[in-house]
């Protein structure tokens, strides 16, 4: 009896060990990883390994510390650039030099173009987004596209299919829809500018790159879940560039957790839906007349996986930058309605004065070009707020800076047009006023340097869609200046607050009450 007592007792002592096994391994591994894990967190902080910086500028950065007196990243920054001599800042912390000499801009986009690729480290951020995309390659693969696209969008039918389809868009959507906003009994009814903008130029840009209509711009309709999706990857895509190392958001994408689990997300939407307009597109076959650019890149790449990533990039260049740049002209036009007088004037000695039934003249590509006081305005709106705020590359060498600063190998060097359109030292005392008279010479657009206004970037990798995106731009402000006065509410362009992401983006969006101008008759 005491025998077979012991037996069980001993068998139970054994299936309690075994069962508790796995839960005493799963502890001591837990204690073992966190006693590793501050083991190299004290010898981080011992041996400060070359993230680590406790300069002034690294310490505001981190600490979050410049919000007490900027709004805005790109302010902070801007401020920085200001004080230095050389108009060059780095941030060791992110191992990035910042400039907003145009000495240095030319140095990287022209004289040293070979030395500043996109880089690896950048095409890692973004390239669950965009992929082998135009924005996110170099060599060989950049320069097919490159080619490929320049020819496509210098040929004449696309120029033509482009210019029809903005027309298309103002005319039977744009207008009716801002007449519809001033025609309110109560007058009161408030439009988020922004957003109209973003509709707009998704519209434009799909029917264009796509040669499909996902009719965005009617306010009843939410926007497609292309989008929005869209609207997320390049958020939380951009959000991966800000993190002082980059293994943090690469951990997080390894498990799938956090903001990585909803680029994730946001990314297979488009991947989606992206494939369903290729497959759309490959259907109709010689049905279609080929004018949209989609349609033509087919005739020179089979693999729709690149076609994917190719027309993701078209969108963005295509659409944020359009929006975020009609968005601030509207703004600033808020703000100085004698340039809204002023663009009225040129566009009724180019096109004539509006019909009695106040109809707008869409204007075409030929007295586009005319009005010269237009081109100066939009170009003096984008020096202050420039779609792409700030444009990075990667040293692929060791190299000396114009200013003397030294870059080793692997150092990303940024350029920061939104602080270059802030500097005395390369706009003058004025910097900070919204002045279009400032690129106007007897009465003539006279463009500046792309390396003191490098908007549209320069040298090699000048933008190639900047006509088409300024004909689309221009045709939007002469349509909607003749007939109304758009007047922000509890916005100036005085103090911005941006959103995070890969263009400018205004945060809460930009509430205007629009009211249809009185007849001059």
């Amino acid at each position: 009896m005491g025998a077979g007592a012991g037996t069980d007792a001993t068998t139970l002592h054994h299936a309690l060990v075994s069962s508790l096994q796995p839960q005493v391994a799963a502890v001591f591994f837990a204690s073992a990883a966190c006693t590793l894990a501050l083991a190299v967190l004290l010898a981080s902080m011992r041996l400060r390994p070359p993230w680590w910086c406790a300069c002034t500028v690294c310490e505001a950065y981190l600490t979050a510390s410049w919000t007490g007196e900027f709004d805005n990243l790109c302010d902070w920054f801007a401020h920085l650039l200001r004080r230095d001599p050389g108009r060059t800042v780095h941030v060791h912390v992110l191992g990035n030099v910042l400039t907003a000499n145009p000495a240095t801009v030319e140095h990287m986009l022209r004289g040293r173009f070979d030395n500043y690729p996109k880089g690896a480290p950048f095409s890692a951020i973004l390239a669950d987004f965009l992929g082998r995309g135009i924005f996110n390659v170099d060599g060989d693969a950049w320069l097919f596209q490159r080619k490929l696209a320049a020819a496509e969008l210098a040929a004449p039918a696309i120029r033509a299919f482009a210019a029809s389809v903005v027309a298309s868009e103002l005319r039977c959507r744009l207008i009716p829809l801002l007449h519809s906003a001033s025609s309110g009994q109560s007058g009161e009814k408030l439009l988020d500018l922004q957003d109209v903008f973003r509709r707009f130029a998704f519209d434009c840009i799909c029917r264009i790159s796509f040669g499909l209509d996902p009719g965005c711009l009617e306010l009843s309709l939410p926007m497609s879940a292309f989008a929005d999706a869209f609207d997320t990857a390049s958020m939380l895509s951009a959000r991966r560039a800000t993190a002082p190392m980059h293994v943090l958001w690469k951990l997080k994408r390894l498990l799938n957790i956090g903001d990585e689990r909803e680029l994730r997300d946001a990314i297979g939407l488009v991947d989606d839906l992206a494939a369903e307009v290729i497959r759309q597109r490959r259907k109709l076959g010689s049905a279609t007349s080929g004018d949209d650019l989609l349609s033509r890149f087919m005739g020179s790449i089979n693999d729709d996986k690149y076609l994917r990533d190719i027309v993701v990039s078209f969108m963005l260049a295509g659409r944020d930058t359009v929006a975020s740049a009609l968005t601030a002209f509207f703004l600033l036009l808020s703000d100085h309605p004698h340039v809204a007088d002023a663009i009225r004037d040129e566009v009724s000695r180019v096109s004539g004065e509006l019909s009695d039934d106040q109809q707008p003249t869409i204007a075409a590509s030929d007295a586009l070009k005319d009005m010269h006081y237009v081109h100066a305005a939009l170009h003096e709106c984008m020096r202050l707020f420039p779609p792409v705020q700030f444009d990075s590359k990667f040293a692929a060498g060791e190299d000396t800076l114009p200013d003397g600063t030294p870059v080793a190998r692997g150092t990303r060097v940024t350029y920061h047009a939104y602080a270059m359109g802030r500097m005395e030292s390369v706009w003058g005392p004025d910097c900070a006023e919204f002045r279009p008279e400032r690129w106007l010479s007897g009465g003539r657009f006279v463009p500046e340097s792309p390396y003191r206004y490098p908007v549209f970037q320069g040298g090699v990798r000048v933008c190639i869609g900047k006509e088409l995106a300024i004909m689309e731009m221009k045709a939007a402000i002469v349509a909607v200046v003749q007939s109304f006065d758009v007047e922000t509410v509890g916005r100036s362009s005085r103090r911005p607050k941006f959103a995070p992401g890969l263009t400018a983006t205004f945060a809460g969006g930009v509430p205007v009450r629009v009211r249809q101008r009185c007849s001059a008759g």
